[in-house]
């Protein structure tokens, strides 16, 4: 592995390690963004939003990478032409602007049970918005890989079109799988470390200093996301974990692979559609185990153990992770 990505590594994890009790008890708790923790003994009350930590981990670690490639003379190894440096910004500006959106979905709080966040087509509306500057410097190539079709060549319609598709329908898919303690933050470090990975193999290196970066970020984070949270993902985190999965598939031209190990999303969506999305993923705490919400029936992948009722919280995020480290090790075999 190439020392500058590790140590840009590190810089993200210290960053978001440090930067995170300081976002919880100077911000959030201050102006009271807080919800239920609904799979808790009497749902107390925890943080919530935890996308600019993370980000702010996320952007130190790339600019740090900036830094170093444009004033040191030592060869890292990876080379910043103009073009890997406009995906480097085009990302940066991504990935704010979709974390942004994120937390403006945060702070709309009705009441405590939950963060009532924007209507269902804001979410997609203005998610449009954090594609722009990747459509603008036009990452990615026409060619794409789909999983058991091959490469098919898109030409105009990939920037364009197909792009804005990617962000969108990835910042709003991570989303739909939530509700526990550390399920986001812990799905997301198995397929970004995975893609890392898979990108570093492939030779795409400016996809693997995201990928690493964000995993880095994400491993801090659940620190405090574990069960019991001091913090809660929040819709900021969601979206934002999206948009990177999104964005390392366009930069790194790995939209096979991330297609391959985001299969437990379309799962989720479909599982969602038959509640016409109104069933919680989330269920209710009673004598430590959580129990569904919708009975039987299974509206969501974490219904097949909620509905039992045998399993805790931290069981079932455990098994969620095992699912999506299954789903993330066949990119290297499919």
């Amino acid at each position: 592995m190439n020392p500058t990505i590790l140590i840009c590594a590190f810089i993200s994890f210290f960053i978001v390690l440090l930067t995170t009790p300081w976002w919880i008890s100077h911000f959030l708790k201050k102006i009271h963004l807080e919800v239920k923790d609904q799979n808790k003994e009497g749902t107390p009350l925890v943080t919530l939003s935890g996308g600019i930590p993370v980000l702010s981990g996320i952007l130190a670690g790339l600019l740090f990478f900036i830094f170093i490639r444009t004033f040191s003379p030592v060869d890292s190894g990876l080379v910043l032409d103009a073009k890997n440096l406009s995906a480097l910004f085009a990302a940066m500006i991504s990935l704010a602007i979709i974390t942004f959106i994120g937390f403006l979905d945060d702070l709309v709080i009705e009441s405590k049970d939950n963060s009532s966040g924007l209507k269902q087509w804001q979410k997609p509306f203005l998610t449009v918005f954090a594609a722009i500057p990747l459509m603008a410097v036009s990452l990615g190539t026409s060619q794409m890989g789909v999983p058991f079709i091959g490469v098919i060549d898109f030409g105009i319609l990939y920037p364009l079109l197909l792009v804005p598709i990617g962000v969108v329908g990835a910042s709003n898919m991570v989303n739909m799988l939530a509700g526990f303690n550390g399920l986001e933050t812990g799905m997301g470090i198995i397929y970004l470390g995975s893609l890392g990975l898979f990108a570093y193999s492939q030779h795409e290196y400016v996809a693997a200093l995201l990928a690493l970066v964000s995993f880095a970020a994400l491993v801090a984070f659940f620190f405090y996301n574990k069960t019991p949270a001091k913090i809660l993902a929040g819709d900021s985190l969601t979206y934002l974990l999206g948009g990177v999965l999104a964005i390392i598939a366009i930069i790194g031209n790995l939209e096979r692979a991330a297609l391959i190990l985001s299969i437990p999303f379309f799962i989720e969506f479909i599982l969602k559609a038959r509640s016409n999305f109104k069933a919680q993923t989330y269920g209710t705490w009673k004598d430590g185990k959580i129990h569904s919400r919708s009975g039987k029936k299974i509206y969501s992948i974490p219904h097949l153990f909620t509905r039992t009722g045998t399993f805790t919280e931290k069981q079932i995020v455990w098994i969620m992770i095992a699912i999506e480290a299954f789903f993330s090790a066949l990119i290297w075999i499919i």
